[in-house]
């Protein structure tokens, strides 16, 4: 693969502890700084999806809400216009909760799914939400690759910004899982960020991104509850690159991707 380029305009994260990009980036400047950094996980609260229409609203899951409210905080980040920008929509499991009750019907003796919860099941479900409340027709992709499914997503919208010289989202998301999953794929939080980035330098850029596939090590936190999110978050395997922005710094981060290979990130300031 040859090395990217492209630049970041907009930002937006959402996790435990961390309801919006203003906070995590307080958290996430203590760890680049070194400074003494309490982070303790909580629970997270996610808002309602206010673009949808009401009747959409009520059955929205978790994965919508999650996925939207970045998508939103990152296109207003940028001063964009959502309905005129493609986007890369990438989550390892989609609605957990919804897969966890599609499940538990099946072993009941009902076996009756309701049309809601089927609908919301299919993996793109969100970018289709998306496109409703944001009135989007432009190019959208749905992707997912286990524990790489950030990097995939990010490889993914370099490539479409660059290939088509216009903006890209990218929204990348993971809801948890309930048990019995959880003690097969234990995703203890949801946790999601949004990019909205650009082939080309532009008065809105904020960082610019170099990217390349990598043998290196993947860069750790140095917090142990921070490295515990990453390790068990696929979204949040982005903490790294997170935290080097959240501090405004130049840099180089390497992020999980898929086996042999990670992915290097150079960050300009």
């Amino acid at each position: 693969m040859k090395t990217m380029r492209i630049y970041i305009e907009g930002i937006a994260a959402l996790g435990p502890s961390m309801p919006d990009w203003a906070t995590a980036r307080d958290i996430l400047r203590k760890e680049i700084n070194g400074a003494e950094n309490a982070y303790a996980p909580e629970p997270v609260k996610l808002p309602p999806p206010e673009m949808l229409p009401a009747s959409e609203r009520r059955r929205a899951g978790d994965a919508i809400k999650l996925s939207m409210a970045v998508g939103l905080a990152a296109i207003r980040d940028a001063g964009a216009d959502a309905s005129q920008l493609m986007n890369v929509f990438s989550s390892t499991g989609g609605d957990c909760e919804n897969c966890h009750n599609i499940l538990e019907t099946l072993a009941s003796s009902e076996r009756m799914i309701s049309p809601t919860r089927f609908h919301n099941s299919v993996h793109n479900a969100p970018a289709g939400y998306w496109s409703i409340a944001t009135r989007c027709t432009a190019a959208s992709t749905s992707l997912c690759a286990y524990d790489a499914t950030f990097t995939a997503g990010l490889l993914e919208a370099a490539i479409q910004t660059i290939d088509s010289g216009e903006r890209c989202l990218l929204v990348s998301f993971d809801t948890a899982y309930p048990e019995p999953l959880y003690s097969v794929r234990p995703i203890p939080y949801p946790f999601a960020l949004g990019f909205v980035i650009n082939a080309q330098k532009t008065a809105a850029t904020q960082f610019s991104l170099t990217i390349a596939l990598s043998r290196d090590a993947v860069d750790t936190m140095k917090n142990s509850q921070l490295e515990s999110l990453r390790r068990s978050v696929p979204s949040a395997r982005s903490l790294p690159l997170l935290a080097l922005l959240a501090a405004g710094k130049s840099g180089r981060v390497v992020i999980d991707y898929l086996e042999p290979s990670n992915m290097s990130i150079e960050v300009g300031a």
